[in-house]
């Protein structure tokens, strides 16, 4: 597939896509499993432009695209080479969903929904810059907003708006959000779900049998503070839960075993649910950098 830059000027005032980022991505490629496996390849363009299929979207014109599919009236208007996409060249279609609950705004610089939406902002600019198509699910204990497929300049921004402006929410019921937007993604393609799936592990996994069952793939990325894994500090300690608000006090020294052996066996249940049903698992913490999701995701993906 083509790849096509995005100029720095239309990132440079992101908070969530710098410019050196945008530059370090350079060296990196979503290209997930289903591509390699031939889920395009039934993909074919059609002769009959703009009478036997659909118009969708605009993307750039990149070097050894058809010179029909040039929409010269864009051109004439804007002085830009926009090409026209149809039903049936439409690229991949990543789906990703952020979760946005009240546990994800737990840690400081940054916490763990700061760091997601690091990580999400970068995955929807590798997507929109192969020429794809990604759309946008934040989710607590429901559908908080939901951005259909695109791949556009305008697209994009569309999505910064959003993370932009998104703070953590209610209780996490990421089951009852996937059951709730099913419906609407109409295309099959990759579900990236980035969360601390701090949800019943069953229900989680129950309801990602529908999208299983419909041919998409799914990868989950699983964000935790290391605080949450090790549970630092001596003497008594008030905790407060983010979501119910239930507090207790304990002393973290005291309880630190147990509390670790209940952490490891939800990060054992979680790898090992997702492996039994072919779903790509990585985990990360937000004390390193979330270049390294891509970094897991693509060695994981070059061992398959």
């Amino acid at each position: 597939m083509a790849v096509t830059e995005t100029p720095k000027s239309a990132v440079a005032n992101w908070r969530y896509l710098k410019p050196e980022d945008v530059t370090r991505l350079k060296s990196y490629e979503f290209a997930p499993r289903l591509l390699v496996e031939g889920y395009l390849a039934g993909r074919h363009r059609s002769p009959e432009r703009g009478h036997s299929v659909e118009f969708k979207d605009y993307r750039g014109y990149s070097p050894g695209d058809d010179l029909r599919s040039i929409d010269w009236k864009v051109l004439a208007r804007s002085e830009r080479y926009y090409v026209r996409l149809y039903e049936e060249e439409t690229d991949m279609v990543v789906h990703l969903f952020l979760d946005s609950s009240a546990s994800m705004g737990y840690g400081d610089r940054p916490s763990k929904l700061e760091y997601s939406s690091f990580f999400t902002a970068a995955l929807s600019h590798l997507v929109v810059r192969q020429n794809d198509m990604v759309s946008l699910t934040l989710f607590d204990s429901g559908v908080r907003t939901h951005i259909p497929p695109g791949s556009t300049r305008h697209h994009m921004s569309q999505m910064m708006h959003v993370l932009e402006r998104n703070s953590a929410g209610q209780k996490t019921r990421l089951s009852e959000a996937l059951r709730r937007v099913f419906p609407l993604l109409r295309k099959r393609g990759i579900v990236v779900i980035v969360s601390d799936f701090l949800d019943s592990t069953p229900d989680i996994f129950s309801a990602l049998n529908m999208y299983l069952h419909r041919g998409h793939e799914i990868v989950l990325f699983h964000v935790l503070d290391p605080q949450e894994i090790e549970l630092a500090g001596h003497g008594p300690v008030r905790f407060r839960d983010m979501e119910s608000y239930e507090e207790v006090e304990a002393d973290p020294s005291a309880i630190r075993a147990r509390y670790r052996e209940r952490v490891n066996t939800f990060l054992r249940n979680m790898r090992a649910s997702a492996t039994r049903k072919g779903i790509e698992y990585i985990f990360a913490r937000t004390d390193t950098h979330y270049f390294k999701l891509f970094d897991h995701y693509l060695k994981r993906k070059a061992t398959v």
